[in-house]
């Protein structure tokens, strides 16, 4: 059995999605939710489908190793980053080596790395005159972005597009397509 926990900052979109799409699951559940935001809506998620919640400090989630404590604790094998704006210390990542999952909101490597994330990532795009984006799901390394990518999706745009039509069309494709990958992954790396 593959034991979730999914790492998120704001309103869990993603994370929904995700919980939904591993419902009755024979081998893959969710279990816990970890935000850096205490008011953070995906807690409030977390709780209506009975998942454990956390919310990390930084200076505990950076200044010491008691987090693997509480994922031991909730069984926890595999890491989902659903939107989760912190880079992932060290410990953490060697913890999980191949177990832990980001996803992006363009095709890596082109914008990706530090402060790369929501509408800055949109709206680079646009300013960079690009024809398509889409979204990646990729290992976690100790860097921004920089691990293996696993799967991409991509979209047109149209030259009347805006940063915000852009994030639509990406939010669509991460809602449709980011649970899957994790799936296929676990399913790929277990047998």
């Amino acid at each position: 059995m593959e034991n979730l926990a999914i790492f998120a900052s704001g309103t869990g979109s993603n994370a929904k999605k995700i919980i939904e799409y591993f419902e009755g699951h024979p081998n893959i559940r969710p279990r816990l939710i970890v935000s850096n935001n205490a008011s953070a809506p995906v807690l409030a998620l977390a709780e209506s489908h009975g998942l454990g919640q956390l919310v990390l400090k930084r200076a505990s989630f950076y200044g010491s190793e008691a987090l693997l404590e509480e994922l031991k604790a909730h069984k926890i094998t595999f890491v989902v980053l659903a939107g989760f704006l912190w880079l992932v210390p060290p410990y953490l990542v060697g913890a999980y080596k191949s177990r832990m999952v980001n996803i992006h909101p363009a095709l890596l490597p082109k914008f990706g790395g530090q402060g790369m994330y929501g509408m800055n990532v949109h709206r680079a795009v646009k300013a960079a005159g690009e024809q398509e984006t889409g979204m990646t799901v990729h290992l976690v390394n100790e860097a921004y972005d920089e691990g293996a990518v696993l799967f991409q999706a991509s979209c047109p745009i149209a030259e009347t597009d805006t940063p915000e039509d852009i994030a639509r069309k990406v939010l669509a494709l991460e809602h449709q397509y980011f649970a899957p990958a994790i799936e296929s992954y676990l399913q790929n790396k277990s047998s």
